[in-house]
């Protein structure tokens, strides 16, 4: 099986007669049969079966190792009772919101985990229209009733007859009749008739990846291309006022030097020579406004500071009863303050993008790995001031993202295009690892307080968290921000504590200013959000004098599927078994309707202050699993960008400059250093809520209740650095 991520449907189809299924994004519209000629070709449309029997089916998101390139094909062959050997993918790569994500309001957007949960309805509807077809065409092709006809594995068939006729067959018969037929729920398969879903399938980006033939932005090459580096601005919003460039032009192979709106930039006829004479540029930049200059750990005090502050601007995110009240009338009064350091997101591909705009200045192609067709094309027509219909994009499969390749605005793709426009030739640009770090956007800084009250038996009465941090989409979407200020989902998610009945409640966000550039980040806000409420969870606990796990079980009374959860959990690690140099921690988070009970056990070299993760517990509830092998796959590497990001990950700022400049001093974790993890994978009957991002939430508290169970320290910033774990022993 082949992901075709180039071929377009009018060269597909230009190849021989094929039978086309134009869906819309609430399922099938029309249905056509194709010629062999151009002009009836050109067609846009999820399905396509050749009369060889061929199935090619669209994919509308974009793959960056998440495996959704296999999931959600899958989904609308099951529902086409396609046979998935004969199935290849088609990348789709233009903004064409037809195909787009309900969950964004059809934007083509790749993010949060919603790819299988946003298009589920959507392609099963499409698959079981196609089906229906299908089984029309062939009936009256046999003239027998089409309740007599069924479908196995592309293929109709008529039992009574035994006649049997290949979907490949039905695209050659003559007079197809191109109706579509409505479909409701009740003709969708059910879950205990899937033969796709639910079992484990080779993922179709494997292959290339294993044998190095996948392509990436960075390989592509076109004729007459040249090559591009960046020296980008330190400060967001910041051109260069002076530039020395006398020895860069000195560098053997360079073209030119040239000033952009936030950097200046080397043409090369090769990447070292661009490389090379980049380094070598003497650039003053011109005056930020004072908060970009910040040291991370002063940006920390103004955002506590900031909680105190009644002129900070405030938005509630989600409120419940009366939690002043209750915790006021508390017999008990429990307060914590929780810190996060900035975060990289450290994916291996760092930014890169191939350019060649037309002689006339408004038409361009593009080669880029990004997260979202719609952007990157909204991207290439505001950069060149022209239409959609004059720019052509590839998107290409992406070596990691975890958000980076998300923004409005994408950086290096708008640079490409300036500089293709400026010297008149194909430009690929390529940042450094170093480029990267110091360049990169960063999931924000935090600082969160929770207060809560206790009953004289230990019961939870009230629960408040305030965090203070600025609002990521303001800053890296503007445009989706004017929709719905002052809720950032981004910034806050994980903070409403969803699974947890918590009748007097209130979350709030205190929008700091921005003082670094920041973008999602994988968990987005329940990566830090649910660190501090989870720890919290756990203080509240030894406050009461009762176990964490106990605790905990009182708060899901109304949520038996999180019982179970915790339950499972408990059992695997052996919760109440001894142990005689490490501890165990507990932790409830998930993301959106995704749960995740972790447990992780805690090792701790007193002496220097390290922390080790020997072994990690997950039991996970995501509804309906489309892929089993990969979500575990997913799962099991949130889960250890959980344990990387906590132990390790910090991203500092002196003067607003960034400190670190590569993987030598912004430290992820290495393989003798990943846990043992145990997974159990509950597979659910409700719908898909989402893999991706459900590992990561829980960890880090997890990790910092399992130092105290240790210790009796707690931990309450991130990242547990081995400095912060000394102190806290000292303390």
């Amino acid at each position: 099986m082949t992901a075709h991520m180039h071929l377009t449907r009018r060269g597909f189809l230009a190849t021989g007669a094929a039978l086309s299924f134009v869906i819309g994004a609430s399922g099938l519209a029309s249905i056509s049969r194709a010629a062999t000629t151009a002009t009836q070709a050109d067609i846009t449309g999820w399905v396509t079966i050749t009369t060889e029997g061929e199935v090619h089916i669209l994919f509308p998101s974009t793959e960056m190792g998440q495996g959704s390139s296999t999931a959600l094909p899958l989904i609308l062959a099951e529902e086409m009772d396609a046979d998935w050997d004969r199935v290849t993918v088609e990348q789709l790569d233009t903004d064409d919101r037809s195909f787009g994500n309900p969950l964004f309001g059809n934007v083509l957007y790749t993010a949060g985990s919603t790819g299988v949960s946003g298009y589920f309805d959507t392609l099963r509807q499409a698959g079981a229209q196609v089906r229906a077809v299908l089984i029309r065409e062939a009936a009256k092709a046999w003239d027998v009733p089409a309740a007599e006809v069924s479908t196995l594995a592309g293929t109709v068939r008529h039992d009574p007859t035994g006649r049997v006729l290949s979907y490949g067959g039905v695209a050659a018969l003559p007079d197809l009749d191109v109706t579509v037929p409505e479909r409701s729920q009740a003709d969708l398969k059910r879950p205990e008739d899937y033969r796709l879903i639910g079992q484990d399938h080779p993922r179709i980006d494997i292959p290339a990846k294993s044998t190095g033939t996948e392509t990436y932005a960075i390989d592509i090459t076109v004729p007459g291309m040249v090559f591009a580096a960046v020296a980008c601005t330190p400060f967001d919003g910041v051109g260069p006022e002076r530039i020395d460039d006398a020895a860069a032009r000195t560098v053997l192979g360079v073209r030119d030097v040239i000033v952009l709106p936030e950097g200046v930039a080397v043409i090369a006829d090769h990447i070292e020579a661009a490389f090379r004479a980049k380094e070598t540029l003497d650039v003053t930049w011109g005056t930020p406004d004072p908060w970009w200059t910040m040291d991370s750990d002063a940006t920390l005090d103004a955002y506590a500071a900031a909680l105190d502050d009644p002129g900070i601007d405030r938005a509630t995110w989600r409120e419940n009863g009366d939690a002043a009240t209750s915790i006021a009338a508390a017999d008990r009064t429990v307060t914590a303050e929780y810190r996060s350091d900035y975060a990289y997101h450290a994916q291996i591909e760092p930014m890169a993008a191939v350019a060649s705009v037309d002689a006339d200045g408004l038409g361009a192609e593009a080669w880029v790995g990004t997260q979202t067709q719609s952007w990157s094309t909204r991207t290439m027509t505001e950069t060149l001031g022209t239409t959609p219909d004059r720019v052509r994009l590839n998107v290409m499969t992406m070596g990691g993202s975890f958000g980076r390749r998300t923004a409005l605005d994408q950086e290096y793709l708008r640079d490409a295009l300036l500089l293709s426009k400026t010297v008149g030739l194909p430009v690929k640009l390529v940042w450094t690892r170093e480029d990267d770090v110091q360049n990169g956007a960063f999931r924000p800084a935090a600082v969160q307080r929770l207060r809560a009250g206790l009953t004289a038996e230990g019961t939870l009465q009230g629960w408040e968290h305030r965090v203070a941090a600025p609002s990521v989409i303001s800053y890296f979407n503007p445009l989706r921000w004017s929709q719905v200020a002052p809720n950032d989902i981004i910034s806050m998610r994980g903070s409403e504590s969803p699974f947890y009945d918590l009748p007097d409640m209130h979350a709030e966000h205190v929008i700091t200013p921005t003082h670094a550039r920041l973008a999602p980040w994988r968990g987005i806000g329940a990566s830090y959000t649910s660190f501090a409420a989870e720890a919290f969870m756990d203080e509240l606990a030894a406050e009461a004098g009762r176990d964490p796990l106990d605790f905990r079980m009182d708060l899901l009374q109304h949520n038996p599927r999180g019982v179970a959860l915790l339950r499972r959990v408990s059992e695997m690690s052996d919760w109440d078994g001894a142990r005689p140099d490490t501890a165990l921690g507990l932790s409830f988070a998930g993301y959106g309707s995704s749960m995740a009970a972790g447990v992780a056990e805690v090792a701790l070299d007193r002496d220097r202050g390290i922390i080790t993760v020997p072994r990690f517990w997950a039991a996970v509830d995501a509804g309906l699993v489309v892929a089993p092998d990969n979500a575990r796959n997913q799962i099991e590497g949130g889960i250890v960008f959980g344990v990387s990001s906590s132990l390790k990950e910090r991203i500092t700022m002196t003067g607003g400059r960034v400190d670190q400049s590569n993987y030598y001093d912004y430290e992820i974790l290495r393989a003798h250093e990943v846990p043992e993890i145990t997974l159990d994978l509950a597979q659910g009957t409700t719908p898909p809520t989402g893999i991706g991002e459900a590992g990561t939430p829980m960890v880090a508290a997890a990790i910092a209740n399992g130092f105290h169970a240790l210790t009796g320290k707690r931990l309450r910033h991130l990242p547990f650095t081995p400095d912060r774990v000394l102190e806290a022993l000292e303390n």
